[in-house]
């Protein structure tokens, strides 16, 4: 009994440094807005282009998608409609899962709700952070994902992203220090830098940038497609129960006036 013990506490160690990596590497904040449309338009479409070839969202239908977004329905199953799906199914992948356990040694998860789960700052800091790593099945690593059991499907709008050495200001205490004769800043060579080689993605890192933040924004409308609504509802019942104070305590105050 004692060695089925000791053998499942070294089986699960690796997957708490794992997960301890991926807590310690700082996300990069992004800035989410349920109420643009064209960035959601764009997030579903690179979606549809770069995602559901293995992951699926099938708590979200296509017919949805297209109201809440503004998106034709033609526009829709021509361009985001890849499995001959009709308008008002789920948003299934044809791969089966015993196919993607021999591919990728586990089936790659649902996204619907991965933006609730993870949260958005740690899915846009994830999806920029692959790099390349001979060692690894699929040749890349993740920053916040250490060990990632993925490809990098973005790499050709990035492109090649590696490990370099940069020069960066030394910060002590939260502040970023500089020479107390000179004033220039105070740098020391960090070997652990991301840097993209240039001009072997499609787009620049501004725009890379910016399709990520599109995406993580449409997969944060697919986890609470009607957070708007419920904040909209949310909003009335608010002034309501204001509007209803007023008179509650006009009443109150009539009827304990005369009590002494």
């Amino acid at each position: 009994m004692k060695k089925q013990i000791f053998a499942l506490i070294f089986a699960v160690l690796p997957a708490f440094a794992m997960a301890q990596a991926a807590l310690e590497y700082p996300n990069d904040p992004v800035v989410v807005d349920l109420k643009d449309k064209a960035a959601l338009q764009d997030g579903a479409k690179t979606f549809a282009n770069y995602c559901m070839g293995c992951h699926s969202a099938k708590f979200q239908r296509y017919e949805r998608v297209a109201t809440d977004l503004g998106i034709p329905t033609k526009l829709m199953m021509d361009n985001l409609v890849f499995t001959g799906a009709k308008i008002g199914e789920h948003m299934k992948i044809g791969m089966q899962p015993q196919d993607a356990k021999v591919w990728f040694g586990a089936a790659p998860p649902d996204l619907t709700l991965v933006a609730r789960v993870r949260g958005t700052d740690w899915l846009y800091t994830y999806l920029r952070t692959f790099y390349e790593d001979p060692t690894r099945p699929w040749g890349v690593n993740n920053k916040a994902f250490p060990a990632v059991g993925m490809p990098n499907v973005l790499a050709d709008l990035q492109g090649r992203q590696v490990i370099g050495c940069k020069q960066v200001q030394v910060v002590e205490g939260g502040k970023k220090q500089f020479d107390p004769l000179t004033g220039t800043p105070i740098t020391h060579e960090d070997c652990h830098q991301l840097t993209v080689v240039p001009k072997t993605g499609k787009l620049t890192t501004e725009q890379f940038d910016e399709k990520v933040k599109n995406l993580v924004s449409f997969l944060a409308y697919s986890a609470n497609p009607v957070k708007l609504e419920s904040q909209r509802i949310g909003t009335y019942v608010l002034l309501y129960l204001a509007f209803f104070f007023v008179f509650a305590y006009l009443l109150k105050r009539e009827y304990w006036k005369d009590v002494h």
